[in-house]
């Protein structure tokens, strides 16, 4: 802008110094026009008086005519003060008051003869002249017959021209300092006019300069109601413009970007070359490596499973969409839905490739469950009604005449009625614990004589084997719980205990209060702890025994009238609760369930 500024400077210096140089020049030439004219014109006066009293000599030898017209050119120099000559009609000079004529060339073809000749009234001009070495004025009148007013010859003025120069000359002087002075005042005005139009400028390119660097918050300051103004104004309406546009686009790219890194699908770009763009962070944790070891490069060089790249190079040749589900082993055994969309910004260009990966395992696993739920439910079903099916027909057969094979029957009947009803209550029990449809009553409950009570319930069933119940419960301890369903979840581990436990043996219940990590009160919980010299569970059943009809010991589980939902529906209740589970046990050594539940302040 400096330069811009600088150079718009000397534009106006030279528009305006050009323009008093052309006048100067144009002015001296008016002047040295009008001095030469001026003197032309005295000259052709002084020209006819000397006509007017010359007589001019024809006869003598050629030398008395030079002497004479010598002595004429001589006489009439002090008067005329001007340089006399007399020319004759042939050009030869006969007289001359400033040079010897033998010396002098012949003057006929002299442009001021010429045009006297022509005219045959005046001529003149203007040159260097080598004989008295200086500019002179030359104004020549021809001199005419009496008779037939021929020319017998010219005579000449001829008059220096420094007094005109020198007049020149102090013009130029004036029109130089002038011009220096206009050239000061000149470059003054114009740098000051120059800063009035580039600062300006010089704003407007500054802001411009930094919205392009997207300072959008920069404006121009110009009060100017001209062209620039309007331009400045121009300018900060486009900053507001962009300002609320890159807003715009702000927040839609952080939206865009937060519900990509919080999407549970992972998705990954391809674009047209084959290079991966984009990879959100579920993407990284299904794929198993980070965006930055992926990003920019081609999707067959990036070490992925190799069905994974074959079906990516599918959806490329065919650019069609395309869905298919596939098991991934890495980082971990996986089974994902892949769907694979062509991108085209229009229908003939084509932009690359958008893949959403859904991570379906826990769905398969729902389903897989769901089956053998089924299954499971059939079977546990099916057994006790093929008891009741056989039994009665059996007793219609006949065997309703010996009363104590019929009684035998029928309790063997209501025995299976018993368990297939308290199948169907566990059944539907679960179903509304995991369908959350139960709420539940949250009470202060006094643990020690909550858990004493729970005793008392099973104290008869333990009574049959002999079994020990044992408590170890703080009297001051209390908690915030459904009383119905931690008694529920309670009686539940004791009975499974009392069952499970050979003749003679103890079943135990132990309550605790634990701390939080750094004394936080609200991390404070209650710790129950139901332990058994019972037979124990295998380490490898250890992991599912809290599914739904899976059991250890099937056999003894159904002669023991279990359904094999206890213990889930135990699990779904400590959840409910915010609480957690936990077994330990090993084979012959006994079993011990521990609940944590949280203190409610």
């Amino acid at each position: 802008m400096h330069k811009f500024r600088a150079r718009l400077t000397l534009i106006f210096i030279l528009l305006i110094g050009s323009s008093v140089l052309v006048a100067g020049l144009f002015m001296a030439k008016m002047l040295r026009d009008s001095h030469i004219d001026a003197l032309k014109a005295n000259m052709q006066r002084e020209l006819k008086v000397i006509l007017v009293s010359l007589n001019w000599k024809e006869t003598g030898t050629e030398a008395e005519q030079i002497q004479y017209f010598t002595d004429q050119a001589n006489r009439l120099k002090s008067s005329a003060d001007a340089r006399v000559t007399y020319i004759r009609e042939d050009g030869k000079v006969l007289g001359d008051s400033d040079h010897d004529v033998e010396t002098m060339e012949n003057h006929l073809t002299r442009k001021e003869v010429i045009e006297a000749r022509d005219t045959g009234v005046v001529g003149s001009d203007t040159r260097y002249s080598t004989t008295v070495q200086r500019n002179m004025l030359y104004v020549v009148v021809p001199v005419k017959s009496d008779g037939n007013g021929s020319i017998k010859g010219y005579v000449r003025l001829a008059m220096s021209l420094e007094e005109v120069e020198a007049s020149i000359l102090q013009v130029w002087y004036a029109v130089l300092l002038g011009l220096l002075t206009v050239f000061i005042i000149a470059g003054l005005i114009s740098y000051r006019v120059a800063y009035g139009i580039t600062r300006p400028i010089e704003m407007i390119t500054r802001v411009a300069q930094q919205i392009t660097n997207m300072n959008y918050k920069a404006r121009v300051h110009v009060r100017k109601k001209d062209e620039i103004g309007q331009l400045g104004q121009a300018i900060n309406r486009m900053a507001d413009s962009l300002h609320l546009q890159m807003n715009r686009i702000l927040e839609d790219e952080n939206r865009l970007k937060s519900v990509l890194e919080n999407m549970i699908s992972g998705v990954m770009m391809i674009d047209r070359d084959g290079k991966i763009v984009l990879l959100n962070r579920s993407g990284e944790d299904i794929l198993g490596f980070s965006a930055q070891e992926l990003l920019g490069k081609k999707f067959d060089e990036a070490k992925q499973q190799f069905e994974f790249t074959q079906l990516i190079q599918e959806c490329i040749d065919l650019k069609e969409h395309i869905r298919d589900e596939m098991i991934f082993y890495y980082p971990s055994e996986r089974i994902l839905e892949i769907n694979l969309s062509p991108i085209s910004h229009t229908e003939d260009e084509w932009a690359g490739i958008l893949i959403v990966l859904h991570d379906i395992t826990a769905v398969r696993r729902l389903e897989r469950m769901r089956s053998e739920f089924v299954a499971n439910v059939s079977h546990e079903l099916k057994t006790p009604i093929a008891a009741v099916k056989g039994f009665a027909e059996t007793l219609l057969a006949g065997a309703l005449n010996d009363k104590e094979t019929a009684k035998s029957f029928l309790q063997i009947i209501f025995d299976e009625s018993e368990r297939l009803n308290r199948l169907i209550g566990d059944i539907l029990e679960l179903s509304k614990i995991e369908s959350k449809r139960i709420p539940l009553q949250f009470s202060p409950i006094s643990l020690h004589s909550f858990v004493n009570n729970c005793l008392h319930v099973v104290q008869a069933e333990a009574k049959k084997k002999s079994i020990e119940l044992e408590m170890q419960v703080d009297e001051t301890m209390y908690i915030e719980a459904d009383e119905d369903r931690l008694r529920q979840i309670l009686i539940n581990l004791l009975s499974n205990g009392i069952n499970y436990t050979p003749e003679g043996g103890k079943v135990k219940v132990k309550v605790d209060q634990l701390a939080g990590d750094g004394d936080r009160a609200e991390d404070e919980r209650i710790r129950f702890t139901i332990s058994d010299t019972g037979i124990g569970i295998p380490k490898k059943d250890l992991p599912r025994i809290f599914e739904r009809f899976y059991r250890v010991d099937k056999a003894r589980s159904r002669s023991s009238g279990g359904t094999g939902l206890g213990l889930s529906i135990v699990k779904h209740l400590v959840e409910l609760h915010k609480g957690t589970i936990r077994v330990e046990s090993e084979v012959g050594m006994g079993s011990k369930f521990i609940i944590e539940l949280p203190i409610i302040h």
